[in-house]
Formats: structure tokens, sequence, C-alpha cells
């Protein structure tokens, strides 16, 4: 008895294990209901995860647009990394509005959503953020515009 269940073990542990692929359990993205854009997913770690921007929307945010109305300059750190799209929260709107933005350290300039805080300094979504290349880690001085 003791040789056949030796036997059987002995079998059992050299028979090639095999992976059966499992159901698919990946879930579509998370959409913003506010925005209608992409979240990032819970398990989001790095820049270019927390970033669900598309090329086509990075593409159209980077504007070469110089009109608009000068609402004046802010000082911005990074907002809240959950929250996609191109946004700026700043003290210099009382309503929701569009605008663009412009670090005068590297020219670039971005079209934003502008979404009204009460004072203190600005935040900017990680995504204008990073089509500014501005410093991901540092307080970024930004001049705003309205558009108009």
């Amino acid at each position: 008895m003791r040789i056949a269940i030796l036997a059987l073990l002995l079998t059992t542990a050299c028979t090639p294990l095999v992976l059966q692929p499992g159901p698919d359990t990946s879930a579509p993205p998370s959409i913003d209901s506010a925005t209608g854009l992409a979240l990032p997913d819970e398990d989001a770690r790095t820049v270019e995860e927390f970033d669900t921007t598309t090329a086509e929307q990075r593409e159209e945010a980077a504007v070469t647009n110089t009109g608009g109305n000068a609402l004046g300059t802010t000082v911005a750190s990074l907002g809240d990394a959950g929250q996609p799209g191109f946004w700026l929260e700043t003290p210099l709107v009382s309503q929701p509005t569009t605008g663009r933005i412009r670090n005068p350290e590297t020219g670039r300039t971005v079209q934003v959503d502008l979404r009204p805080i009460e004072g203190g300094s600005s935040r900017i979504s990680l995504a204008a953020l990073r089509l500014l290349e501005a410093p991901l880690t540092e307080l970024v001085t930004l001049e705003v515009f309205l558009n108009g």
C-alpha cells in the first residue's frame, strides 16, 4: 500500500502543470460623469497610467492661440491626478469657463477648463502640466487667459 501511494505521489509530482487562461476580468475604463473622460485605473501608479488623455485630446489642447483676455498670473501645483482632462482650478475666475494657460519658462500653451476656487494658489491637472512641459513636483508660474 505504501508503495502504491508513493508511486501515485511521484507520478503526480512529475506531471507538467498546464495553466489555462481564465475569463477576461478586465473592466472597461470608468468614465468621469462630469467630463466624459476616462478615469485612471484604481491600481494606477505611474504618470502614464494616471494621464488617460489620448493623443488626439493632447493635440487639441496644445494650442498656439495667442488671443483672449489676460486674467493674470498664478502659481500652480499638481492637482488631483485622478481627475482626467485639461483643467486649472484657480481663484482668477468666479465661474467655470474655458481659457488657456501659458508656461512662460517653456512658452507652451494649453487649452483648459478654468474652475473657480476660493483663495490660495491654483491647482493644475496632470495632463495640462505635462503638455506645458513643467516639472510635476514643483510650483509653476502660469499666465492665465480667458477664451474670447
